[in-house]
């Protein structure tokens, strides 16, 4: 959806009003193989700020991948549930260090697990999360569902449902959804917009089956864009800019 002109202040009004943005862990590992990279944690903090001064209320949930992936420690022979668990604690530390450099940069965040750990952050309470939204406060949902089995990209979709999110933003290292590879097949075909069924279809892999059909039940569109492109997130909502939308 574009942007409008609020005419009191001549700066742009997004048309959505409350957004999730779902980042995979390697997303804030920059060029390195592994763990946190903090410039490219602070390039991403001021892509969410600038988003963020447009008045949407912004919800994230980021992945574990850079630190620990249960389905990869199951496959290594660790029994499946305990490395699921692993892999929701890596993702209360990547919001931990999302928080930090969004308060950097003077935007106020609350990281909210789904495993209650009082002393690093709150406990997943909805009214609250919702309070803290309406106060426009960022709010990073970490831990995932806080059951093994799932995602971080159905615990995007659930969360974003609960907070009566109007869309899901999933930031990834290409520019939307393609009918194959592109890092790998140079005739790769990018869509415009495709339907969830397409997606589960085709397994286009834009997120895992149960997210995508749990968008579908709730009507919750999907936009796929790249986080590596400078001011792509902030450029959908002004109407600009390369990404695909999943829908009906």
């Amino acid at each position: 959806m574009p942007l409008s002109t609020d005419q009191s202040s001549g700066h742009p009004a997004a048309t959505y009003k409350r957004v999730m943005l779902k980042i995979s862990g390697e997303a804030l590992m920059g060029d390195q193989g592994f763990g946190l990279h903090p410039p490219t944690v602070h390039r991403i903090a001021e892509e969410v700020k600038s988003v963020h001064e447009l008045g949407v209320e912004i919800c994230m949930v980021i992945g574990g991948g850079n630190i620990f992936r249960g389905l990869s420690g199951s496959a290594q022979g660790m029994e499946r549930t305990t490395a699921d668990y692993m892999g929701m604690l890596a993702t209360v530390m990547n919001a931990l260090a999302m928080q930090s450099a969004l308060e950097e940069v003077g935007v106020f965040t609350r990281v909210i697990s789904a495993i209650p750990m009082d002393q690093v952050c709150e406990p997943y309470i909805r009214r609250r999360a919702v309070r803290h939204l309406e106060k426009k406060r960022v709010c990073i949902f970490a831990a995932g569902t806080g059951n093994p089995y799932f995602t971080t990209d159905t615990a995007a979709t659930l969360r974003a449902s609960e907070m009566s999110c109007e869309a899901i933003f999933k930031g990834t290292k290409v520019d939307g959804v393609y009918d194959k590879d592109p890092m790998k097949f140079d005739d790769a075909v990018r869509y415009d917009e495709v339907s969830y069924d397409d997606v589960l279809i085709k397994r286009l892999g834009v997120m895992d089956a149960s997210a995508i059909a749990l968008a579908r039940d709730n009507n919750l569109p999907i936009i796929v864009f790249s986080l590596d492109e400078p001011g792509g997130f902030r450029g959908i909502l002004a109407g600009e800019g390369t990404y695909t939308r999943v829908q009906g």
